[in-house]
């Protein structure tokens, strides 16, 4: 299946497969959307992003013998890390192909522009000793001299867990922190040495630690991970600032001046979370609401409404684009996945008043008749 935009490939899924049977394409490509269909809700669904160019043409290779099919199934995505991840793991949760038992195992997850990076590394350097030679064959010791001063601090370890730092992070009163070691990298090159990375979603004992010690700022990526991220960091840390890579980039793609900037605008945890609580202020809705979000939290699923608040239907969230378009007199729509425009535009052309759900994609455009609320919002 492809998809009507151009990608953008940011990373490259490499999976093998296992099939004790033969098949042929058509089953593998039928097993890798039937089987991660509905998964993690249309945000993550295969057809959905391929149709919005955020996934690449999935490429099947395989071949039989001895009644047994191998192959290999390749996926580009111009997907942030934590999607890209959780698309590589329901990959490799597929257990048939057609009628028979199979196993898929993912072999990596390529970083197209840590390639491209090499490349162009190498080619600056050819084309730099070239320059040197033929144009300043007088000047060695001064070029040596100076380009001292332009290398890069060595990453250091940091803590029993060994996390990549910064040179400077001990000494500092004021720290950064941010998410890896690739990010540690990038503000290193631009002279910011009182950093440290997290590395991973749950939070090291050295960072809970340091962040007591310390007057600490976290920059975060400008994605659902970085979210994630400061969700668990406000909950165990005493971090004291807030900064956010610009929406949908990551902090080890920034220049020296997105840095800059970012740094420069970070928020005090006390106006983040006035903030979030003014966003969060309860809004009063009818008790079958109430009842409906706590019974579906967890569930995947969706309840339909009518005006006098009596259930129409229930039904798994994977279909609910499909089953709103077919049924007439639904005013509510209460379901735990996330709101995205599809969805929005269709209870705006079917009049549906009221979209209730885990969460609210943060591309939709807010409706003039639909109201979007989340299960945080709800109140009896």
């Amino acid at each position: 299946m492809g998809s009507s935009q151009t990608v953008t490939v940011k990373y490259v899924i490499r999976t093998r497969f296992d099939v004790e049977g033969v098949v042929e394409k058509p089953d593998v490509i039928g097993a890798v959307f039937g089987q991660t269909e509905g998964l993690f809700g249309t945000e993550l669904d295969l057809r959905e992003l391929q149709k919005s160019g955020r996934i690449g043409r999935i490429e099947i290779e395989l071949q039989s013998k001895q009644d047994k099919t191998t192959g290999t199934i390749t996926i580009p995505t111009s997907l942030d890390r934590v999607s890209t991840a959780i698309i590589a793991a329901s990959i490799e949760s597929i257990n048939r192909v057609g009628p028979c038992n199979a196993t898929v195992t993912l072999e990596k997850v390529e970083d197209i522009r840590d390639a491209r990076r090499r490349q162009i590394i190498d080619r600056a350097k050819t084309i730099l000793h070239n320059w040197t030679i033929e144009t300043m064959p007088s000047t060695d010791e001064i070029f040596k001299e100076v380009s001292e001063t332009l290398k890069v601090a060595k990453v250091e370890k940091y803590g029993p867990e060994e996390l990549s730092a910064g040179p400077a992070l001990q000494e500092a009163r004021e720290i950064i922190i941010v998410e890896g070691r690739a990010d540690v990298i990038n503000l290193l090159r631009c002279g910011i040495e009182n950093v440290v990375a997290l590395e991973g979603a749950k939070v090291p004992e050295s960072i809970i630690r340091i962040t007591k010690e310390k007057e600490a700022t976290a920059f975060l990526d400008g994605d659902r991970g970085g979210d994630l991220i400061l969700k668990e960091l406000l909950q165990v840390t005493n971090v004291k600032y807030i900064a956010r890579a610009p929406l949908g980039k990551e902090v080890e793609e920034l220049n020296a001046r997105e840095i800059t900037t970012a740094l420069q605008g970070r928020v005090p945890i006390e106006e983040l979370k006035a903030r979030r609580g003014r966003e969060r202020r309860k809004i009063l809705v009818p008790k079958q609401i109430v009842e409906a979000s706590k019974g579906l939290e967890g569930t995947l699923e969706a309840v339909l409404l009518n005006e006098k608040m009596e259930q129409i239907e229930r039904l798994p969230v994977s279909g609910l684009a499909e089953k709103l378009q077919q049924t007439e007199g639904v005013d509510t729509v209460v379901f735990d996945g996330v709101i995205t425009q599809r969805l929005v535009d269709i209870a705006n052309e079917k009049n549906i008043k009221y979209l209730v759900a885990a969460r609210v994609s943060e591309v939709v455009k807010q409706p003039l008749k639909v109201h979007l609320i989340t299960f945080d919002d709800v109140k009896d």
